[in-house]
């Protein structure tokens, strides 16, 4: 299965990063944002599988877009994954409390994130199944 996934980060190094993981062996299809209000656009008229937020971006900050998506009816069905640098700080408890799925902290490897998508996606399908 190939996940439609949104990464939205204002670091264009940790975007291309993402994407390179992701994209091989066609795991999955990747769409960037910069910026949260760019993220809002994509939302808007995408249903995605997998979202990947940067807790501190310039406009609109990862637990913001969280609770946007929180509400979408077209994101209902996203895995969400907040992403930072500071890992130990309450962002991780708040991102959990406006629905995200899982925290991921920087720098982190390839296998670290395709293995949190794949379990996160697992761990759905059993149930739903």
């Amino acid at each position: 299965m190939t996940f439609h996934t949104l990464i939205v980060d204002d670091s264009s190094a940790v975007r291309a990063f993402v994407r390179a993981a992701l994209e091989a062996e066609d795991f999955a299809r990747v769409q960037e944002a910069e910026t949260g209000f760019e993220a809002l656009r994509l939302l808007a008229t995408n249903a995605f599988d997998v979202v990947i937020v940067d807790v501190n971006m310039p406009d609109i900050n990862g637990l913001e877009l969280l609770a946007f998506i929180g509400k979408s009816p077209r994101q209902q069905g996203a895995i969400k994954i907040l992403i930072s640098t500071q890992a130990d700080g309450p962002d991780a408890k708040r991102g959990v409390e406006l629905g995200a799925d899982a925290f991921l902290a920087k720098p982190f490897g390839v296998d670290d994130l395709r293995t949190l998508i794949q379990g996160l996606v697992h761990g759905r399908q059993e149930v739903s199944g």
